[in-house]
């Protein structure tokens, strides 16, 4: 038997219970996984609470990021052998002691990325990734990024300096060093928003990855950045309104992934691990999750 976490009925995380289950058998082109460690994401929460993108039949798994090592191979599997180490994404699957995936849908974890981040990376990676082209970021740009020390935030930011960019991102004050080191300016949250960017900033905006809502939308239309090249991926319910778009992971593939793993695992951009939990304090996870103000990703680890 193996460990599970599900949910038989919507609501906080306390409806979030650890069972035990079967350990699933891998049918022909899937990959059986001993996760070790899974991600956490707002989606996750949202779906349990009976929203989000994403809906799920009672009773339902939990989580999409996973890192661990290959248990087991289904016929015809090719590329893979038994304890490699590996990551990737499957959805309300995530957080059990052995999840199923098809083997397309896995990556080799390579070395230097630490088991934490590459649990923590397919959809915050995918998201970093896809916003940021989103937005068509230019060498001279001047970009706002709000939420900027979150997985998210944190990673479109460094991407967006990599493309010729200049950040200002907006955070709580205990993240502003961090954000210094990363290359990012940073500004505080609260009254007088707006002025108090223009004045951080070197120069007019000209593009924004919002991160947080519709106060950080608001203010990036005030700047006077085009809503073209407004990207949301916290507030969808303007999108039509404003004419922003609103790309998510969804426009990126698990394949645009390896280059950015690379680049965490030799140090070139940074992944921080907000803190970790163990398997059976999966509610104390999500709520330190629910609580905002994060820098970087949480984590479970199943040992």
């Amino acid at each position: 038997m193996a460990r599970r976490v599900i949910y038989a009925e919507h609501g906080g995380p306390e409806v979030l219970t650890l069972v035990e289950a079967e350990i699933p058998e891998p049918g022909p082109g899937r990959v059986r996984v001993r996760v070790q460690a899974a991600g956490l994401n707002p989606v996750d929460w949202k779906t349990f609470r009976g929203g989000g993108m994403y809906g799920a039949t009672l009773p339902s798994g939990v989580g999409n990021d996973f890192a661990g090592v290959v248990d087991a191979l289904g016929a015809g599997v090719t590329g893979f052998e038994p304890g490699d180490a590996v990551y990737g994404g499957a959805r309300h699957q995530a957080e059990a002691d052995y999840l199923v995936i098809d083997a397309e849908k896995l990556l080799h974890r390579p070395a230097g990325l630490s088991l934490e981040q590459a649990a923590g990376l397919d959809i915050v990676g995918r998201t970093a990734i896809a916003s940021v082209r989103a937005i068509e970021v230019v060498p001279g740009d001047v970009v706002l990024v709000s939420a900027a020390a979150g997985g998210v935030g944190g990673l479109a930011s460094q991407l967006a300096i990599r493309a010729g960019a200049t950040v200002v991102g907006t955070a709580s004050a205990a993240n502003h060093d961090y954000l210094r080191s990363l290359g990012v300016i940073p500004v505080a949250y609260g009254d007088d928003l707006v002025e108090r960017l223009r004045d951080a900033a070197p120069g007019p905006f000209t593009a924004a990855l919002d991160n947080h809502g519709r106060h950080s939308i608001d203010s990036a239309l005030a700047l006077g950045i085009e809503p073209r090249r407004v990207n949301t991926i916290a507030d969808r319910s303007v999108v039509a309104e404003y004419g922003i778009s609103d790309v998510g992971g969804g426009a990126a593939s698990i394949h645009d992934l390896p280059e950015l793993a690379q680049l965490i695992a030799s140090g070139e951009i940074q992944f921080p691990i907000d803190s970790t939990y163990p398997l059976e304090q999966v509610r104390e996870a999500y709520e330190h999750l629910m609580a905002g103000h994060l820098r970087g990703k949480v984590v479970l680890t199943l040992g």
